[in-house]
């Protein structure tokens, strides 16, 4: 019968271990695979720190003289102090404390000499023992769980492939609390089937199932069977880890076995307990997966019908739980697309006799906004005919969403221009136009009592539409408001995509002028609009609005002639025979939409 139990508690709650005290045992604690009580969470214990002595009903705890850290009793730094029982001292952010056995309220005649838990700092610490084999058994993991049809069938699988992967265990069980804290054994096996049946410890089972956590104890060789602790005499260790399954861990993977010596001298050597703990580590690892495979075939059957309705970042946003009220309409900074058809009108007429056709070419079309648009992590706003909106910053903020917008413009500019001369391909002379604005606005469930959309609503939208329908007039792609433009310079790689200034303008019904400029695909995607091009073009810009009209007419003239930016400028110089008007301002009022 141990005589005392030292508990050592560290700052985090998986951070915790018990060992036994017989009178006469003494040993040494520390840190380091060379100690005998191994405690490896705290960084300021030494690797060989104090020896602790059990002698005439009292515990002797002495600072070794290689620890370069302190030993701390009653507030005080000391060498040596002598405990009894209820007392403590502390190594680091580690708190011991000395208990008489039973003390607790959950104790018993049969504690465990040894108890130990296990936290994710202290497991990354641990080495696999046989990381080849067990490597090679977790390989089989996927299809042990994907070939189970059911939770009996898949219980059957993991005991024995728990068996393969921990090679000193005799028994390996899968257990349930019932109710009253009750033991169930949903499945069980042995390594030797004649050994007889197999009875888990239900105090260690509570321990861990409750905690949430990995518990190992270990047991003195030669003990009583007591059935509410382990049912084999010849079992001396065990350890249980939870299988986190919704909410609660209501399941988990039992391991036990017996040591390749006798326990029942008092101490534990500290490479078995290393072993012991490799083997909990590669059993965590087995239920994070089996708990990880699980939880993701039951979203994928819950979310499945939902894909077509929800951006991936909504159901993000939902929760496992799909709590709509995240949805609920909040203002927050977007970035917001405009992408539109050019010359669909003309389609439509050119293809009056197979509506059927252009609808299929249309949605074809519209798939290539929308593919873009969720796979840089924006949400689908809407379709308006053949036009789609995108929008990003909600909701999710991220310092991303603006460039994810940007990245998601020239993917859709990069699929339109490389099919566009493809005859025979569904997008062939389809042309699109995108409009790009960043501000505030209100984003989330917006509609009626009746129907709801998740959409974004504000000025911003609007700027963005009215800068696609001035792609047309200004002869490009893709528009950017003057917020865009800047974090495009500043923060967008060239080689993803530049950027170049192409007017300030007045639209209809606005009241501000605003520059706008072009999002440019890189120099790779577009090499004969090189960087020089783009610095000239923008002289030019800026000789349009101070009124040097000569100056810009020969910057414009400079740019390649597939180059149909500066067809707009150019036009307007020509107009006025390369002389600024009067009463220039700089502002070019556009006369439509």
């Amino acid at each position: 019968m141990p005589e005392f139990e030292l508990l050592a508690e560290g700052p985090e709650p998986r951070q915790r271990l018990k060992h036994a005290l017989t009178s006469g045992q003494s040993f040494v604690l520390g840190r380091g695979t060379e100690s005998d009580l191994i405690v490896p969470w705290d960084a300021a214990i030494s690797r060989r720190h104090v020896r602790v002595t059990a002698i005439d009903g009292q515990v002797r705890i002495e600072r070794l003289a290689e620890a370069t850290n302190s030993l701390f009793h009653a507030g005080e730094i000391v060498d040596r102090c002598e405990l009894r029982g209820g007392d403590q001292f502390v190594l680091g952010a580690t708190l011991f404390h000395l208990t008489r056995p039973g003390s607790e309220p959950s104790a018993s005649a049969e504690a465990p000499m040894q108890e130990m838990t296990f936290d994710a700092q202290t497991l990354r610490q641990i080495r696999f023992r046989d990381a080849d084999r067990q490597m090679e058994v977790l390989m089989h993991l996927p299809e042990v769980i994907g070939g189970a049809r059911t939770d009996e069938d898949l219980f059957f699988r993991l005991t024995n492939l728990l068996l393969a992967g921990v090679t000193q265990a005799e028994a390996v069980a899968i257990v349930r609390l019932g109710t009253g804290d009750k033991v169930e054994l949903a499945h069980w096996t042995r390594r030797r089937e004649t050994a007889g049946e197999f009875r888990p410890s239900s105090r260690l089972v509570a321990e861990a199932l409750k905690r949430r956590y990995s518990v190992l104890h270990l047991w003195p060789t030669a003990t009583q069977s007591n059935p509410e602790y382990t049912a084999a005499a010849e079992l001396d260790w065990a350890f249980c880890t939870p299988v986190p399954d919704g909410p609660q861990a209501t399941w988990g993977l039992y391991v036990a076995g017996k040591q390749g010596r006798s326990l029942t001298g008092g101490n534990v050597p500290a490479s078995e307990t290393m072993h012991l703990q490799a083997d909990v580590k590669f059993t965590e690892l087995v239920a994070e997966i089996i708990s990880s495979v699980r939880r993701l075939n039951w979203l994928e059957r819950q979310q499945a019908g939902l894909r077509q309705f929800f951006a991936p970042t909504i159901l993000s946003a939902l929760g496992n739980e799909l709590n709509t009220e995240t949805l609920a309409p909040r203002e927050c900074d977007v970035s917001v697309m405009f992408c539109d058809l050019r010359g669909f009108s003309h389609h439509a007429e050119e293809s009056a006799g197979d509506l059927i056709g252009l609808l299929n070419r249309v949605s074809q079309a519209l798939g290539v906004m929308t593919s873009h648009i969720l796979q840089h992590r924006g949400v689908t706003g809407d379709f308006q005919g053949d036009s789609a909106l995108g929008f990003w910053g909600w909701p999710f903020a991220s310092d991303e969403s603006a460039l994810q917008a940007c990245r998601a413009a020239l993917g859709i500019r990069k699929v339109f221009a490389e099919t566009f001369q493809q005859a025979g391909h569904p997008l062939a002379n389809f042309q699109m136009g995108i409009g790009l604005a960043h501000g505030r606005a209100v984003a989330g469930k917006i509609g009626t009592a009746e129907q709801v959309k998740v959409t974004v609503f504000g000025p911003v939208v609007n700027l963005a539409s009215r800068l696609e329908t001035m792609t047309s007039q200004l002869r490009v792609p893709i528009l950017l408001d003057e917020t865009l433009a800047a974090l495009v310079r500043e923060r967008l790689d060239p080689s993803e995509g530049r950027v170049r200034r192409l007017a300030k303008v007045l639209p209809v019904g606005l009241e501000t002028p605003l520059i706008v400029s072009e999002l440019v695909p890189s120099a790779a995607d577009l090499p004969e609009l090189t960087d020089a091009h783009l610095a000239r073009y923008e002289q030019g810009v800026d000789d349009f609005i101070a009124g040097r009209w000569e100056a810009a007419y020969r910057c414009l003239h400079d740019m390649p002639a597939t180059d149909r930016a500066q067809d707009f400028l150019l036009a307007l110089i020509a107009q006025h025979n390369r002389k600024a008007p009067v009463d220039w301002d700089g502002v070019v009022r556009l006369q439509s939409k």
